[in-house]
C-alpha cells in the first residue's frame, strides 16, 4: 500500500464520499452511526439482533431509558438514508471504513477477556473488505489485544497485511448511558494508529463530530489509556464505599465526612453505592492487567470492595428485617432498580442481580421504570412489602413521597442503597438504613 492509498482514503474521508460501516450497534456502535450519518456519511450499521435492526430501520432507537437526542437522531438518520442497518455483514464489501463496536467480555472465575464475539466479527468483516480499508476497534481491549488478536484475525481472514493491504487502529469509546451523544461529541478521544499517518487520517475522520481533543498516539498506548482510567475510577469508588462501610460501624455519617474531605483541595470522594455495574468499569480493570506480567495488588482488591457491597446490602435487609422481628422466609421484599445505573435502561452487569443472588427471600417484588421486564405499578411492587431496598437513583425514586410509600408498606422499612432519600426526611415509626450512615447516627437524629 502507497501512501498515494492513503492519501486518497484521506481525501473521501474529508470530503464525506468514503463509505462507512458500523459493526455492533448497542450502546456505542448506534450513536455512532447516527452521529457519522448525520455527519453527511452514508453509513451502514451491522447487528446481529434482527429484532433491533429491523426498529432501528423503522427509525426507532432500541435503547430505553433517558438518552437526550438519540430517538430523535435514529428517526432523522433513516428518514433522510443515510443509515440503514442489517444483519449481513457482505453489505460491507465497498465499505472504505470500518468501525467495530462489539462486546469483550471476561469470565468470573479468571477475570481473563473472552474475545468470541469479537472474532466472529473479525472474521466476517476480514472476509469482505476490500483492500485499503480502514478499520477502527473501538471496542475496550486488554493491552496487547490489538496486536496479539485483532491485527493476526483480521490478516487472517482477509489475506491482507496490516499496513500493506489494510489499515488498522484503536479509538476506544467514552461513553455513558443516558449521556451517550453528549459523550460522543464532547469527550476527548485517544486515537491510536498503526502509524502515525493512519492516526492522522483516524482523527480526520473523528474531527467530523467529535468537538473535544484528539490525542495521536500509538495503538499500544491507546489500549491502555482506557482500561487505566476505568481501572482508576474502580479503585475511587471502593475507596468511597469502603469509607461508607467504616462510617456505618463507627455509628457515623460517610456524606457529611465525604462533603468536609471534599472542601480539602485535590480531594474527591465519590459517592458510595449498591456496588458497580455496566459493561466498563467491572471488566476494564481486570482487561488492564490480564496480559500485564505483574502480580498486581491494588486493582483487584478495589474489585473485591465493589462486588462484595450488594452483599453488604442484602446483609443489611435481613438486620432491618430481623429489628422490625419479621423473618427472611415470611418477607415481601420490594426492590427498587434493575438497571446498574440512574434512568437508564442498561442492566449489563447489574448490582441488582448480584443482590437477588444472595437475599434469601421467597417473595421478591422487583420494579424499574426503564428496564422492560420491570416495569410494572410501582404502587403495586410496594403494596405490603416488608422492606422497600432501594438500589438504583431513578428520577423517580427520587421524586417519591416516601411517607406515603411508607403507608402502603406492611412493614415499614426503606434499606436506601443509593443516597435517594432527602437528607431532611424524617419518620418516627420506620427503620431507614442509608448506606454510610450508621445507626447511632440515625438514633442521634431521630432523638433530635
Amino acid at each position: 500500500m502507497t501512501d498515494t492509498t492513503l492519501a486518497a482514503l484521506r481525501s473521501k474521508i474529508e470530503d464525506k464520499t468514503a463509505r462507512v460501516g458500523v459493526v455492533g450497534l448497542g450502546y456505542v456502535g448506534l450513536p455512532v452511526a447516527c452521529l457519522l450519518a448525520q455527519t453527511g456519511y452514508t453509513v451502514t450499521g451491522i447487528d446481529i439482533d434482527a429484532a433491533r435492526v429491523e426498529k432501528i430501520n423503522n427509525g426507532i432507537s432500541p435503547i430505553e431509558g433517558i438518552e437526550p437526542g438519540l430517538g430523535d437522531l435514529v428517526a432523522e438518520v433513516i428518514s433522510s438514508k443515510q443509515l440503514q442497518a442489517s444483519t449481513d455483514a457482505t453489505d460491507l464489501d465497498e465499505a472504505d471504513v470500518i468501525l467495530i463496536s462489539v462486546q469483550t467480555p471476561i469470565e468470573d472465575h479468571d477475570h481473563k477477556p473472552r474475545y468470541a464475539h469479537m472474532q466472529s466479527a473479525l472474521a466476517s468483516i476480514g472476509q469482505v473488505m476490500g483492500q485499503g480499508t480502514l478499520v477502527i476497534i473501538e471496542s475496550t481491549l486488554a493491552p496487547g489485544t490489538m496486536r496479539d488478536v485483532i491485527i493476526p484475525a483480521l490478516e487472517e481472514h482477509s489475506g491482507m497485511i496490516a499496513g500493506q493491504g489494510f489499515y488498522i487502529g484503536h479509538c476506544p469509546e467514552r461513553v455513558t448511558p443516558g449521556r451517550l451523544l453528549r459523550n460522543l461529541k464532547t469527550m476527548n478521544r485517544v486515537v491510536g494508529g498503526l502509524t502515525p499517518d493512519i492516526a492522522e487520517v483516524m482523527v480526520t475522520l473523528y474531527g467530523h463530530y467529535v468537538e473535544g481533543d484528539l490525542d495521536m498516539t500509538d495503538i499500544l498506548t491507546a489500549e491502555t489509556v482506557k482500561t487505566a482510567e476505568n481501572a482508576y475510577r474502580d479503585v475511587q469508588i471502593a475507596f468511597a464505599n469502603e469509607l461508607a462501610m467504616i462510617c456505618e460501624g463507627l455509628g457515623g455519617d460517610f456524606w457529611k465526612v465525604r462533603d468536609l474531605v471534599n472542601k480539602v483541595p485535590g480531594r474527591n470522594v465519590l459517592f458510595a453505592g449498591a456496588g458497580v455495574g455496566g459493561h466498563c468499569i467491572p471488566k476494564d480493570p481486570w482487561l488492564l492487567i490480564a496480559n500485564a506480567g505483574h502480580d498486581a495488588r491494588l486493582i483487584p482488591a478495589a474489585r473485591n470492595v465493589n462486588r462484595y457491597m450488594p452483599g453488604h446490602i442484602a446483609q443489611q435487609t435481613r438486620d432491618a428485617l430481623a429489628s422490625c422481628g419479621v423473618k427472611m422466609e415470611d418477607a415481601t421484599i420490594a426492590v427498587l432498580g434493575y438497571a446498574y445505573m440512574e434512568n437508564s435502561d442498561d442492566d449489563r452487569d447489574t448490582p441488582t442481580a448480584a443482590y437477588l443472588q444472595l437475599i434469601d427471600g421467597d417473595d421478591i417484588r422487583i420494579h424499574d421504570p426503564f428496564v422492560p421486564a420491570y416495569q410494572g405499578d410501582f404502587d403495586a411492587t410496594i403494596q405490603g412489602a416488608d422492606a422497600a431496598v432501594i438500589l438504583v437513583k431513578h428520577d423517580e425514586y427520587v421524586q417519591k413521597d416516601w411517607h406515603t410509600v411508607l403507608a402502603q408498606m406492611r412493614t415499614p422499612i426503606i434499606i436506601d442503597a443509593r443516597h435517594t432519600l432527602a437528607d431532611d426526611f424524617t419518620t418516627e415509626n420506620a427503620v431507614i438504613r442509608v448506606i454510610g450512615r450508621g445507626i447511632a447516627t440515625e438514633k442521634e437524629q431521630a432523638d433530635a
